[in-house]
């Protein structure tokens, strides 16, 4: 018996999501932030907004509610951590490098976008949703 989509995209988003959360804990393992800048947080979030854009370029996803929730809020939504991003940031506040956690606040949001802009650029246009 095949449950309803309602359980099943649920259960894409929660092992999609356990698998981005332990990538990105596996990567912030091998690849510590350190003291200043927090630079793996920082390219997790860029590379999550990069794969996140381009993820209606998989036929895969365009074709699967089910691929679109487990790859999109699943995958990439546990790769990618605004939480830390904040709590990095009050952190550097706190320290009192008010210059370096304003960059690093106002960079990650920037080379977010930049990233999303770069995908829509060079991605070949998509028919609209209804001729999918």
């Amino acid at each position: 018996m095949t449950p309803p989509p309602g359980p099943r995209l649920l259960l894409a988003v929660a092992i999609g999501g356990a698998v981005g959360a332990v990538l990105r804990y596996g990567l912030g393992e091998a690849v510590p932030d350190g003291g200043g800048f927090p630079w793996t947080t920082f390219a997790i979030n860029v590379a999550g907004s990069l794969l996140l854009a381009g993820l209606e370029l998989l036929p895969a996803v365009r074709r699967s509610p089910v691929w679109t929730a487990a790859l999109g809020p699943g995958v990439l939504g546990g790769f990618t951590t605004f939480s830390a991003t904040s709590e990095q940031g009050r952190s550097l506040l706190a320290s009192g490098d008010t210059v370096l956690a304003a960059s690093y606040l106002a960079g990650s949001l920037a080379a977010a976008l930049a990233a999303v802009i770069v995908v829509g650029r060079l991605a070949p246009a998509l028919p609209p949703e209804a001729e999918r």
